[in-house]
C-alpha cells in the first residue's frame, strides 16, 4: 500500500530532513501511517486504509530542511500543510477528500481549522503521539 509513495526519488529524499530531533521526515510519517492504519483495523474507520495510509505519508510532504543552517520558511508550523497538500497533489494526483483533510487539518489545534472528517481527528492524534515517540526516540 505505501509502495508507489516511498519508492519515488522525491519522497526518500525526506529521510535527510531532520524532524522532531531524533527521526526524519520520512521514519515520522511511515510511523503515522502505521499508527493510523492499526487503529483502524481495529476500529472500523469509514474511510479506506489505503486513504488513511496515504494521507498519513503525504501530511508533512514539505520537501525542505526544517532544521540545520538554513531557517525554514516563516510560520512553518501554519503554512506547511497547505505546502505539504500542494505537493502531494504536484506528485501523486488528485487526493481523495479524506486525504486532503487529513493533510490540511493534522496541526489542529495550532491551525485554527479542525478537521471535517474522523479520519483528519485520528491524524491530529496520532501525529502528536508519532512526534512524541520521534522526540524521546521511543
Amino acid at each position: 500500500m505505501i509502495e508507489p509513495i516511498v519508492s519515488t526519488e522525491e519522497y526518500r529524499r525526506l529521510k535527510q530532513h531532520r524532524h522532531h530531533v531524533r527521526s526524519n521526515v520520512y521514519d515520522h510519517s511511515v510511523r503515522l501511517a502505521y499508527l493510523c492504519y492499526r487503529y483502524c483495523k481495529r476500529h472500523r474507520c469509514s474511510a479506506s486504509p489505503e486513504e488513511i495510509v496515504r494521507g498519513a505519508l503525504l501530511h508533512d510532504f514539505f520537501l525542505y530542511e526544517l532544521h540545520g543552517d538554513t531557517r525554514p520558511p516563516r510560520f512553518h508550523g501554519y503554512r506547511h500543510p497547505r505546502l505539504a497538500l500542494n505537493n502531494a497533489q504536484a506528485r501523486f494526483g488528485a487526493l481523495s477528500r479524506v486525504e486532503r483533510d487529513m493533510i490540511l487539518r493534522h496541526m489542529f489545534p495550532v491551525t485554527p481549522i479542525p478537521p471535517k472528517t474522523r479520519a483528519g481527528w485520528l491524524i491530529c492524534f496520532y501525529d502528536k503521539v508519532a512526534a512524541f515517540k520521534d522526540f524521546w526516540g521511543c
